[in-house]
């Protein structure tokens, strides 16, 4: 007999991995959601609704959007190298992730760019056909959770950013 473990097939697990990335950057499908509430047009869409100027601001001293957003661009780099066969993470200065407090009308629309394009390589990379160990499959489920606190911070730092209310 099976452990539960080896039950799960590396398909489900790419499959649900890829739905909740999916549905934390573009929204949820329909009424099936996991995370967002129906009708959440997801992170990037709400990060094109907002200005530099939106994306620059730090209330009460907080890191900015843009921060946040190159931060997650910078998270997401790392793991297409990892998926990649590199071994990024000892090289990487996760601190200079933040230091982007401010941008310009160009370097916002680069920096959403630059997310939208690690993101889609992130989902096209957890998608492919792989072996899963403990490492690999963790840290892939780690960058739904990461995406999802990201999402959470934007939104509290700009109502512009949120979602749609939860509807009975």
């Amino acid at each position: 007999m099976a452990s539960a473990s080896e039950s799960i097939s590396a398909d489900l697990v790419q499959r649900s991995l890829g739905s909740l990335l999916r549905e934390l950057l573009y929204g949820p499908p329909g009424q099936q959601a996991y995370v967002l509430n129906p009708g959440d047009a997801g992170l990037l869409a709400s990060l094109d609704a907002l200005s530099s100027e939106d994306a620059s601001a730090s209330p009460d001293g907080r890191s900015s959007i843009a921060a946040h957003v190159d931060h997650l661009r910078h998270g997401f780099s790392l793991m297409n190298r990892w998926f990649r066969g590199e071994n990024p993470f000892g090289e990487s200065d996760y601190a200079a992730s933040w230091q982007r407090q401010r941008v310009s009308d160009d370097e916002w629309r680069a920096l959403r760019t630059k997310l939208a394009d690690e993101v889609r390589a992130w989902l096209d990379a957890t998608a492919a056909p792989r072996e899963w160990d403990d490492i690999t499959l963790t840290g892939a489920l780690s960058s739904a959770v990461h995406l999802a606190y990201h999402v959470g911070a934007i939104r509290q730092i700009n109502p512009k950013a949120k979602g749609p209310v939860a509807k009975d």
